[in-house]
């Protein structure tokens, strides 16, 4: 009997590039692999033991005789390769267009909307890494007050403010009305409010960052366990990624290993239903800004919390680990990348070495965690339950 899901996404933590990836401008991507081998190797015994060397393709990482979880590799049927993408295919949405991006800066009829709604200035509107553009910007910014706005590869619009200048409060009001006035061809994937502090040369970003994403278009494996009174605990920036849609609690995190504590004090409540995880440091401070040596010890970070996830699981708890896309770090633009993502679960109900090989969907464990909690299936995915239930 299986009484609680544990689903840790380690975001941007791609194992090799997709068989379309050439058409993303991503050949040869690989995150795992070419962290490891930039950096003579990955300490990762704990994953290793569970199974993650083992999983067809994957490079850098050690293979184990006696794997004790099940393991595979998973493929993105979506069109694209972002965050809300990648979550929203886990449990069940099939992006068939990607998400709009604006290489050359939002159209003038956007940016004029938005000063209008939220009474101030725009400046900035172009492409740009969200720690230069503060360090290019944020002085302009506290002496008139206007917002920093910057887009990416990624469908997304960004606003960045200095916490004195723009209290956060505000701040996420003026994400609210963006939100509003990004629909239709415009309807990107998310809004993020992109607070900082500090002065000119020493410009910090802060954990208060908050995304403000499309509401799902109909709904998920999420919406399906809520409406059946099981819980659905939210971590980190899981709850801003379906606009709160399915989610019966959530908490937001500072980091990586306050996404593990929170993830461990949500495990102590013994609620049934799912623990959705989301730990984005890897992306959005190693991965995005090519630091291959952090991406690489985050991984080590993150392995060496393992053995207390899995001691503080109970016999009616499972543990799935995967990821949403990749970000490799080590090539030489800053954007996410087409990857397969690794797959991993354990637990007591679980067998042992089972490999999976290449599924077809992220929205295959979706369609799992419907299984296991006999609720309604979910659009798209082939449930892989079977093959890794014991007897």
């Amino acid at each position: 009997m299986i009484n609680r899901v544990i689903w840790i996404v380690l975001d941007s933590v791609g194992m090799g590039a997709l068989p379309d990836a050439e058409k993303y401008g991503d050949d040869g991507a690989n995150t795992i692999g070419n962290v490891s081998k930039a950096l003579g190797g990955l300490n990762l015994p704990n994953m290793e033991k569970l199974g993650l060397g083992n999983i067809d393709g994957m490079v850098g990482v050690n293979k184990t005789d006696r794997p004790t979880g099940c393991y595979g590799r998973f493929a993105e049927m979506s069109n694209g390769k972002d965050t809300t993408t990648g979550h929203w295919e886990m449990v069940g949405i099939y992006s068939e267009q990607a998400f709009p991006t604006y290489p050359n800066g939002f159209p003038k009829e956007i940016i004029d909307a938005f000063e209008k709604a939220v009474g101030r200035k725009v400046i900035g509107n172009k492409p740009a890494s969200g720690t230069a553009i503060i360090e290019e910007l944020g002085e302009e910014h506290i002496k008139t007050g206007s917002l920093i706005v910057y887009t990416s590869a990624d469908s997304v619009f960004q606003i960045a403010a200095h916490e004195e200048v723009v209290p956060l409060k505000e701040l996420y009001s003026i994400c609210e009305k963006a939100r509003n006035i990004l629909v239709g061809e415009h309807a990107v994937a998310r809004v993020i409010a992109r607070p900082f502090i500090g002065e000119k040369g020493n410009f910090t970003r802060t954990p208060n960052r908050r995304d403000f994403s499309l509401v799902p278009p109909y709904n998920t494996v999420l919406d399906n366990l809520k409406s059946n009174n099981l819980n659905v605990m939210a971590v980190g920036k899981i709850e801003d990624i379906f606009s709160g849609k399915g989610i019966t609690e959530a908490v937001h995190t500072k980091d990586n290993m306050d996404g593990v504590d929170k993830t461990l004090d949500y495990m102590k409540e013994d609620k049934q239903g799912l623990i959705f995880t989301n730990l984005v440091d890897f992306d959005m401070k190693w991965g995005h800004r090519n630091d291959v040596k952090a991406y690489g010890k985050g991984l080590e970070d993150f392995d060496a919390r393992l053995p207390e996830i899995i001691s503080a699981m109970k016999d009616t708890d499972i543990l799935f680990i995967t990821a949403d896309h990749g970000c490799d770090p080590t090539t030489p633009g800053t954007d996410h990348t087409r990857e397969y993502v690794p797959f991993l679960a354990y637990g007591k109900p679980l067998r042992q070495n089972v490999n999976l090989g290449t599924r077809n969907s992220f929205a295959d464990m979706g369609q799992t965690v419907a299984e296991i909690f006999n609720v309604e299936k979910i659009r798209y995915g082939e449930s892989f339950l079977k093959e890794i239930l014991n007897d």
